[in-house]
């Protein structure tokens, strides 16, 4: 389960394992206010429980940023499993947006509703930059003719 990918995408690839570093590092540090505020509201509203959210998430973020730079052999499964986190946390996003929390610059219902559009972005981009996009792809193809062939 290895693609080959060009030069750029490798760059892409290392350049969203930085942000994903220093984002988790936000989340253990300088940032953990502004990350709870992304806590969906519709999880227990206990502040010890909250802060676990927070700094496991951060520690999740940080090794899979991690991952991106380091495990290029497993690029493929690093980019679907980031690509899998970035759905698992976008309900945090939908919570800031319908809950009007402002957090990270977002402090008005437009900003909040257009970073919610940011989000589809990061998946695509862990996909593409790793090639997990066009091995999802070529497997769905191969695995189209498979069952065409049967028939």
């Amino acid at each position: 389960m290895n693609a080959k990918v060009s030069t750029f995408q490798n760059i892409s690839r290392i350049l969203l394992g930085g942000i994903m570093t220093f984002a988790g590092i936000g989340h253990l540090t300088f940032q953990r206010q502004e990350f709870l505020a992304q806590v969906p509201r519709w999880l227990p509203n206990n502040e010890v429980f909250m802060d676990f959210v927070v700094l496991s998430s951060g520690v999740v973020e940080i090794l899979l940023g991690m991952a991106m730079i380091f495990l290029g052999k497993y690029k493929v499964k690093v980019g679907i499993v980031l690509a899998i986190f970035y759905v698992l946390i976008f309900p945090g996003n939908i919570s800031q947006y319908t809950n009007e929390i402002s957090a990270f610059g977002l402090d008005t219902d437009q900003k909040r509703l257009i970073r919610l559009f940011f989000q589809p972005v990061l998946i695509l981009w862990a996909l593409w930059s790793t090639g997990a996009l066009k091995y999802l792809l070529n497997r769905n193809k191969k695995h189209r003719r498979q069952i065409d062939n049967r028939g």
